[in-house]
């Protein structure tokens, strides 16, 4: 069974995998250069024009894999030696111009970018086009087409350009840290941070230490990776690595929807808070609204935040789908609950740096959080809880959801709600389609991903929130 989608994934992995391998050996500093030579080993490129480029490219990923460029705030960054393979952006004719004359092309551009060869075949001029679109329209043969990059199709909010060197650039105060770009991009040229190497660090300090204790957060989506083994070896597998507990960030999920059922009573109207992406989307692009962004923590700040209750020592490392995660642990009321992130790809990297093969373990056991705060990885979920913490705690208010799958949709709702046009008091807002399980983080994407959070989901001990949070002594 496969274990990611994508080449390109696969590649990634294997850098992270070799950067974690000389991380646990104290060993990384002295073979940094020779990452490359072992992915891609020999005199033979197996994917750009020269092993000489290749390694270049390898030489960024491995920056990136230890961390990236300390002075980008954003977890994600453009490889610009990596981004030249795709074709210029913008309008261009076809092999489909009949060479008309109609002309209705050159009618309705009013930049005067488009003229005519001797055949009367068009032509657009780059430096007037304006990207208007109107010739594309008007043309009767359709032949005139528009060019995007996967990344900007891939990207809603328009965060990404091409600058003049012809790689991506991303503008950092439209991002979201989503993480689609990255996911998308056919040559891997956009990638996500990756904290691996202090995380590491981090497990091997803490080893007869007394001083604390490393805690793994995983994201409820987690019950959709890893499909060639069973949960429970990932779990046995997260405690070989090092990690003295692993913990669902579901039950942090129970948390919140048991307070946010409240908070959207006695306000009238919320969007949720539990996706980092959205939440930075509603600041940035609807500030009038950013006031009604529910007060509770993230599902993932909400269980950390129980975990250093419980135990001071803790250090507590979330793992999950999502790149956006990488910045929300370094907001200032975030930081002191978690201590670092990764993706369910860097996991992955991981366990095979330790050459840790899962499906020969026995299988640990989560037994924390409620059938509802495990549902919280699919997009319908938070609403899904939210009405049953209401229903439970006997709150005489109807809950009247937009649930969001994607921030297109997300967009759309808020520009109605802003508007005035939106019948709704809350807005559920998953940045990534399907929810946390459309994770750029994720190993797999497809609609089987539902199917197993929704069998993980039924599978819990406890099938209320009330139950979940009162056998901690949280309500």
């Amino acid at each position: 069974m496969r274990k990611f989608d994508t080449k390109v994934q696969y590649l990634k992995y294997k850098v992270l995998r070799e950067v974690a391998r000389f991380a646990w050996n104290d060993t990384l500093a002295e073979n940094i250069t020779n990452i490359p030579k072992i992915i891609v080993p020999g005199k033979v490129p197996t994917m750009r024009c020269c092993v000489f480029k290749e390694h270049a490219i390898l030489n960024e990923r491995v920056k990136i894999a230890m961390g990236g460029d300390k002075s980008n705030p954003n977890v994600i960054e453009v490889i610009e030696i990596a981004c030249d393979e795709c074709p210029a952006a913008g309008y261009e004719v076809t092999a489909s111009c009949r060479g008309c004359l109609a002309h209705r092309c050159e009618d309705v551009c009013k930049r005067g970018a488009i003229s005519f060869d001797h055949n009367h075949v068009a032509h657009i001029d780059k430096n007037k086009c304006v990207s208007c679109g109107m010739c594309a329209k008007a043309c009767p043969y359709t032949a005139i087409i528009n060019h995007t990059r996967p990344c900007q199709n891939a990207c809603k909010i328009n965060a990404i350009s091409i600058n003049e060197d012809g790689a991506a650039a991303i503008d950092n105060e439209k991002c979201i840290s989503c993480g689609a770009c990255v996911y998308m991009c056919p040559f891997g040229a956009i990638s996500d941070k990756s904290f691996i190497v202090d995380i590491i660090d981090m497990i091997k300090k803490s080893e007869g230490n007394s001083k604390y204790r490393v805690y793994a957060v995983v994201a409820p989506s987690i019950s959709s990776q890893f499909s060639y083994a069973k949960l429970g070896q990932v779990i046995t597998g997260l405690r070989k690595l090092g990690f003295h507990a692993v913990v669902e960030a579901a039950l942090g999920a129970d948390m919140v929807a048991y307070s946010e059922s409240r908070e959207i009573m006695e306000k009238g109207f919320l969007t949720s808070s539990c996706c980092p992406g959205f939440v930075s989307y509603v600041k940035s692009a609807f500030p009038q609204l950013a006031e009604h962004i529910s007060h509770n923590p993230s599902p993932m700040v909400a269980v950390a935040q129980y975990i250093k209750e419980t135990d001071p020592t803790a250090k507590v490392v979330f793992i999950g789908p999502c790149t956006a995660k990488k910045m929300e642990i370094q907001l200032e009321k975030v930081k002191p609950y978690i201590d670092s992130a990764m993706t369910f790809e860097e996991l992955q990297a991981m366990f095979d740096s330790r050459d840790l093969d899962i499906t020969t373990m026995d299988e640990d056991v989560l037994e924390n959080a409620s059938m509802y705060g495990r549902l919280f990885a699919r997009s319908g979920g938070v609403t899904d809880a939210a009405v049953q913490a209401a229903k439970e705690q006997n709150l005489d208010f109807e809950i009247k959801p937009c649930v969001c799958d994607g921030i297109a949709e997300c967009k759309m709702a808020l520009l109605k709600k802003s508007k005035g046009v939106l019948d709704a008091n809350f807005i559920e807002g998953m940045a990534c389609e399907g929810g946390c399980i459309g994770g750029a983080g994720c190993l797999t994407h497809g609609p089987k991903e539902k199917a197993l959070v929704d069998k993980y989901g039924h599978e819990a001990f406890e099938k209320s929130i009330t139950d979940a949070l009162v056998n901690i002594g949280k309500a």
